[in-house]
């Protein structure tokens, strides 16, 4: 461990060798933990769990643990890895996450421990500050409005008081603001130590921090983007830490494929056409015609988005072929030409004045790496990957592994061909497949080798939770699907006062449900109405916030309809949450160009793609919306599954079993009973 300098110091006189016996001690009635965490009691499944992580950690090797809800996982990896007295890095699935864990989990537990730990927050670029591009935007013609302008400077203001530049810290800045890109830097547009202000780089302190630091707290998007690009402080980190750690691993393998291919955007040339002006008109105006330079590009970018037309924003199209489905050849084919060539001519202009300053240089080398891109996707694509554009305001071209099992074999457990015995690799989460191999998540991670754990929930779901199937409800594709789901959530949120989440499978069926409530219920929650809150509507950490309020203040209680990231990572403990409907099984899309080609992938094995892609895929990804409902030992809910299927088909009962163990409910008598009792012990919501 190192102190405050950054001498090296011992941690503790524990060796490595002597670890499980101090990490039981910590774990027991009277241990350490019991003042790290209120109302702590000893817990079998998060004792068993510590000590695999502690002997993984002695030995080497990897180890998997799929840990249910309320197990502890977290105080479970992390006893351990602090006691060993080595450096440590720990990776987890979001941004959010990241924050809760260096700022609540870690501080708490390296205080109760006695430990001498300096710990370390490292994000990626675009989640700091870049003092020299905030600089710029001041000077950018092209800022949207007034608004805009206003938020930059309530930026410069937050600029000369922050410290990390975390604009994670800035109040009232949407994530999804306009204005985050411009002030905020990206492998490509980095100018690196050439950038007038390098020595003030949030990003680069952030890296020296972390290299200094005995614990390093990562996110798996940054983990994956610098194994892909060898590129960031992670590439100086990585080598020198034998303990590596994963919590929410189940998102190990979408994030991985998302960083191992490669992609371009049309959204990304004409950022690259928008910096290159700016840069031209301030530092070489009048040596290069500016303006002919970079339309040639942003003609080129609109010109390939127009060639795809009016598909449907959030389609994939396949790209097996010579150009996307449903697109012209000849047409695709010219069109990157001309983009090719109109980067090009951007690379010309900018050969000229790479002496002027170093933003020239930059985005000549972005310019070189366009052109590489664009290159690529004119050949076949590589045998083992799968391509396909995404279709939204922007098109992206991707092309990607259909796994990172190569990539975590010769990358992580190998170096130079031979594995690394001594280091351990920990993969935890809370759903990791619904076999006893885990099969699911350790398949695609190239981890058959590994040491499995289950750790089951201490839940007690058979009188917490309840699962109801409908058996009267229209099959998912019939047209009256949605308005019957709608309307029992209706009535169930119409019992509890509110405290229901809806979960669909589909963006038509979000927006179809989430309509339908809002007739039912009003639009305007005034007069002690339910309110129902839609996925879309506001940023995500502010529905949150307004369902987490629940009926207090005098407001009414509500309804979230969502979709896609909300299955997973919401944590709506105690009575906010107690009623959770889930549209239907969420099999993965058939259509969808990832799907087919793992699919096929199998078939060509001689497996069944069904049973041994589809059938887990949901049955993950029911466990992961399922386990929204339950979040304490004090915790009671029903889980209602609006798909027949669960009880009619013979594979319902492999995605039954992957379940907690619930009571059946068999009729929507019984269903309402079970709500009455919930209403009749939860707070009054009026």
């Amino acid at each position: 461990m190192s102190d405050a300098d950054g001498v090296q110091q011992s941690a503790s006189p524990l060796s490595p060798r002597s670890l499980v016996e101090p990490v039981r001690e910590v774990f027991a009635g009277e241990g350490e933990l019991s003042r790290a965490a209120e109302q702590f009691r000893p817990r079998h499944g998060q004792t068993e769990m510590a000590l695999a992580v502690a002997r993984i950690i002695e030995t080497g090797g990897a180890l998997v643990v799929e840990a249910g809800t309320g197990v502890g996982k977290t105080f479970s990896y992390l006893v351990p890895a602090l006691l060993s007295g080595e450096r440590v890095l720990l990776s987890t699935a979001t941004k959010t996450l990241q924050d809760q864990l260096f700022g609540r989990d870690l501080p708490k537990l390296v205080e109760a421990l006695g430990l001498p730990v300096r710990t370390a927050l490292l994000k990626g670029r675009g989640s700091y500050l870049c003092i020299h591009r905030m600089e710029l935007a001041r000077r950018d013609a092209s800022l949207p409005d007034r608004s805009a302008l206003r938020s930059l400077a309530k930026i410069e203001e937050w600029a000369t008081a922050t410290r990390t530049g975390d604009l994670a810290e800035l109040p009232g800045l949407d994530e999804r603001s306009p204005l985050i890109p411009l002030v905020t830097s990206t492998r490509e547009n980095c100018l690196g130590n050439q950038c007038p202000k390098f020595r003030a780089c949030h990003v680069n302190i952030a890296r020296r921090e972390a290299l200094a630091a005995d614990v390093v707290v990562v996110n798996h998007h940054l983990f994956f983007a610098d194994l892909a690009v060898r590129e960031s402080g992670m590439a100086e980190l990585l080598p020198t830490v034998r303990i590596a750690i994963f919590d929410e691993a189940h998102q190990l393998n979408e994030t991985g494929v998302q960083f191992l291919g490669t992609y371009i955007t049309t959204g990304q040339l004409l950022d690259f056409a928008r910096d290159m002006l700016a840069a031209g008109l301030q530092f070489a105006r009048g040596l290069v015609d500016w303006q002919v330079a970079v339309s040639a590009v942003e003609r080129a970018t609109r010109d390939l988005r127009l060639v795809v037309g009016k598909s449907a924003p959030g389609n994939r199209l396949r790209w097996v072929e010579e150009s996307p489905e449903g697109i012209a050849s000849r047409d695709w084919v010219e069109a990157l030409d001309t983009l090719h060539e109109s980067i090009k001519l951007a690379m010309d202009a900018l050969s000229t004045v790479t002496e002027i300053a170093p933003d020239f240089q930059r985005l000549f080398e972005r310019a070189q790496e366009f052109a590489r891109k664009v290159e690529k996707f004119g050949d076949p694509c590589e045998r083992d990957a799968v391509r396909w554009v995404d279709v939204g305001t922007q098109l992206r071209l991707v092309e990607s592994p259909l796994d990172i099992a190569k990539a975590v074999q010769e990358k992580l457990l190998k170096t130079g061909g031979e594995e690394v015995s001594n280091r351990s690799w920990v993969f935890t989460s809370a759903t990791l497949g619904d076999d006893a191999k885990l099969s699911w998540f350790t398949e695609p991670c190239g981890l058959q080798e590994a040491e499995i754990l289950k750790v089951e929930s201490p839940f007690d779901y058979a009188t917490q939770a309840s699962v109801y199937v409908p058996r009267d409800i229209v099959k998912p594709n019939d047209p009256a699907h949605s308005r019957q789901v709608a309307e029992l959530a209706a009535k169930g949120a119409a019992q509890l006062g509110g405290r229901t989440m809806v979960l669909t499978t589909t963006l038509r069926a979000l927006r179809s449900i989430g309509e339908d409530l809002q007739r039912r219920f009003g639009a305007d929650s005034g007069d002690g109405q339910i309110e129902v809150l839609v996925q879309g509507q506001w940023p995500k950490r502010r529905l949150i916030e307004r369902f987490r309020e629940g009926a207090s203040q005098g407001r009414a209680g509500c309804v979230l309809v969502a979709s896609a990231s909300f299955w997973e990572g919401v944590d709506l403990p105690g009575d906010a949450l107690q009623l959770v409907v889930i549209d239907k099984l969420p099999f993965p899309p058939p259509g969808d160009p990832l799907v087919e080609a793992r699919s096929q992938r199998l078939e060509a094995q001689g497996r069944s793609s069904f049973n041994d892609y589809s059938i887990p895929e949901a049955a993950v990804a029911l466990k992961q919306g399922a386990g929204r409902l339950i979040r304490r030992e004090s915790d009671q809910g029903v889980l209602v599954v609006c798909d027949t299927r669960l009880v009619t088909m013979g594979y319902g009962r492999r995605l039954m079993a992957a379940l907690p163990p619930m009571r059946r409910l068999q009729s929507s008598e019984e269903l309402m009973d079970a709500l009455t009792r919930i209403s009749t012990t939860a707070p009054a919501w009026t």
